[in-house]
């Protein structure tokens, strides 16, 4: 303090704080939750002369440590396929298989491929629940959901309760709006009432939804299907034991190649960009709605899809589209893998 009453402040006792970025207002009031960052974030290259810090990892170079396909329809044309995708050379482990006929559930481990579950058909509206037979991995089942019933709601109420691993294909037209999905989620609402969270319910055919690929994106951003998508995706993460299983979409196209590097034309780059930008805009939702742990990788679409899929073809697609929301390496191990292990594990 000097003779004239003014206050003289030393400038080290109190750091001048960075100018703020362009653009960048006042801090608001209330606490703020601060992002965490990795140490690498404030450790320097290795060589420790460069002046920059290093890059995070492109998406085209995260993949998960195993990759467990949650939806295989044909255990033949995958185990070819497999085989052939180098993508997944080293990466491809245990499978979900649906069979068309519960006997086929017997023959399956003769295909030497590791099977974490079987699926077998299961009539919503038969209130008699088919017999499952005796195997050396968990048996489940599989069935679709067109329209709501009291006959589908009972069927879905006994399935849960004896505890059984439900596995629905929703082939409602969600380009009808609100009307189908709330349709499907008043069906859920009483399937579930009495269930007392027993049971699993998977659903598939709804991440990426069916959609219309001559919409064009900026369009799709306001278009009422789309409000209704990101209005009712939220509404279904509620159900507890509910997930999503992450397919090739019923695009009424086939899923855009993946050619060995080098030989990769312009136009199939273009359509492979433009897939994963209408990829993510479905996934990103689910992803916030669901979270990372409720969300499982499969490469055969619903039996509603008219369109080729290939494994590897499908799996980069699908990889890339996940990579490129900058998840972290657990997510990715998670959706592609994790989750589906938990999910289909033998129950005590």
């Amino acid at each position: 303090m000097s003779d004239d009453n003014t206050l003289t402040v030393a400038v080290e006792d109190y750091p001048i704080a960075p100018p703020l970025s362009p653009g960048v207002g006042a801090r608001r009031k209330g606490p703020k939750t601060l992002p965490r960052l990795p140490l690498s974030a404030f450790s320097p290259p290795n060589s420790g002369v460069s002046e920059s810090f290093p890059l995070p990892p492109s998406p085209s170079t995260v993949h998960p440590d195993r990759v467990v396909d949650a939806s295989v329809s044909v255990l033949t044309e995958w185990k070819k396929q497999a085989a052939s995708a180098k993508e997944l050379e080293g990466r491809a482990g245990a499978v979900v298989v649906k069979v068309a006929t519960v006997a086929e559930v017997d023959g399956l481990e003769a295909h030497g491929v590791p099977i974490l579950s079987a699926q077998v058909p299961f009539n919503l509206e038969d209130p008699e629940l088919p017999t499952l037979p005796t195997a050396k991995f968990p048996v489940g089942l599989a069935t679709t959901f067109t329209k709501p019933s009291e006959a589908a709601v009972k069927g879905l109420t006994a399935a849960l309760k004896a505890g059984h691993i439900v596995d629905i294909d929703v082939q409602v037209d969600v380009a009808d709006g609100d009307k189908a999905w709330e349709d499907l989620e008043e069906f859920l609402t009483k399937a579930t009432a009495d269930t007392a969270g027993a049971g699993t319910i998977v659903l598939s055919n709804i991440l990426p939804p069916p959609h219309d690929l001559e919409l064009p994106i900026v369009k799709l951003l306001s278009h009422p299907t789309y409000m209704s998508y990101q209005a009712h995706v939220a509404s279904l993460s509620l159900f507890p034991n509910l997930f999503l299983k992450f397919l090739p979409p019923t695009w009424n196209a086939p899923t855009p190649p993946t050619p060995p590097p080098g030989q990769e034309t312009a136009a199939i780059s273009k359509e492979k960009k433009e897939w994963k930008r209408r990829i993510k805009m479905y996934l990103g939702p689910a992803v916030e709605a669901f979270g990372f742990q409720r969300v499982l990788f499969g490469s055969s679409p619903s039996p509603t899809s008219h369109a080729s899929s290939t494994l590897g073809d499908w799996y980069e697609i699908a990889r890339e589209s996940f990579g490129e929301l900058g998840v972290e390496q657990e997510d990715v191990d998670a959706v592609f893998g994790g989750n589906a292990s938990r999910v289909y594990a033998p129950r005590p």
